[in-house]
């Protein structure tokens, strides 16, 4: 094991121009599929809330999304794109909608009626309510889904490797290719780190976040 760790640090000090590119692409098509599902999920998510029949339909569709493997949406979504960047996000975002939208369902519906309520007594609009009372109460349970979205969409982003996409997944491509431990962990020990980091940071963001006395403020 120390010698395969050895080796890879030898093949990272002599590969680290190559390296730092594919973490940046690898960065950048985690970060635009995050934050575009974010960017839809969450309005459709308050929406959902809002709407309890269309929510059966809307949670419906976006439920299916989750039992379809990311390297089979990733290769169906190359007839549309082709072997190209924006298949790898495409397939990316799909992977990531479910848990933004459905935590976000989920963390407005968890507000009581009766906050909502004396929210309005206080003379707010459904406006201030809204970005006021309901958000940051929800906020949590968002952050939740983000969380789950992040990692799963940092690890499978090595995945557009198999596109030509770039990332850190060239390297365990080819380290499976060649047969090279060494090589595979150049590509996944940064991915298991990178998604550790984000767990750790979007998890102490969550603990800020969620103050008992959060509604106390708004008066």
């Amino acid at each position: 094991m120390m010698e395969s760790l050895q080796q890879a640090w030898m093949y990272f000090l002599s590969r680290q121009p190559e390296f730092w590119g594919a973490l940046r692409e690898h960065l950048s098509m985690s970060g635009l599929a995050l934050g575009f599902s974010i960017a839809v999920c969450v309005p459709l998510g308050i929406a959902s809330a809002r709407w309890r029949r269309g929510s059966l339909v809307i949670l419906g569709v976006v439920n299916t999304l989750r039992v379809v493997p990311s390297l089979a949406v990733l290769f169906l979504v190359i007839p549309l794109l082709g072997l190209s960047r924006w298949s790898a996000v495409l397939a990316l975002i799909l992977l990531a909608m479910p848990p933004v939208l459905i935590n976000t369902d989920a963390g407005f519906c968890s507000v009581a009626p009766s906050v909502r309520e004396a929210a309005r007594g206080m003379g707010m609009s459904s406006w201030q309510v809204l970005r006021r009372v309901e958000l940051p109460l929800a906020m949590p349970l968002i952050l939740t889904g983000v969380r789950t979205a992040t990692v799963e969409v940092i690890a499978s982003a090595t995945l557009a490797a198999f596109v030509g996409s770039g990332g850190l997944g060239i390297y365990i491509t080819r380290g499976f290719a060649l047969y090279d431990n060494a090589i595979l962990m150049v590509g996944a020990i940064p991915v298991a780190l990178l998604a550790l980091f984000f767990e750790g940071s979007l998890g102490w963001l969550q603990t800020r976040l969620q103050v008992p006395g959060s509604v106390a403020r708004l008066g």
